[in-house]
């Protein structure tokens, strides 16, 4: 069973973007090269700034929706280890 991963990337504006992905190096290429989200195309370079692992989609899905409730402020509470 594959992993699945949750991932927030800081954007040129200071903005940040949060996905899920079964392949995290593939994932952050596409967004690099303007092939990710609609919302990361026009924001690169963006970084990769905190990554968390789950067993599953469902569990990942469940998460990714939890820190896009999150304000900025609570994000950046979040993420504050990893920088």
């Amino acid at each position: 069973m594959s992993d699945w991963y949750v991932y927030i990337l800081k954007c040129k504006d200071s903005s940040y973007y949060t996905g899920i992905t079964k392949n995290l190096e593939k994932r952050i290429a596409d967004h690099a090269n303007g092939k990710g989200a609609k919302y990361t195309r026009g924001r690169a370079p963006l970084k990769l700034i905190h990554a968390e692992t789950f067993k599953n989609r469902s569990t990942a899905s469940k998460r990714e929706f939890e820190i896009k409730k999150l304000s900025r402020i609570e994000k950046e509470f979040l993420i504050k280890p990893d920088l």
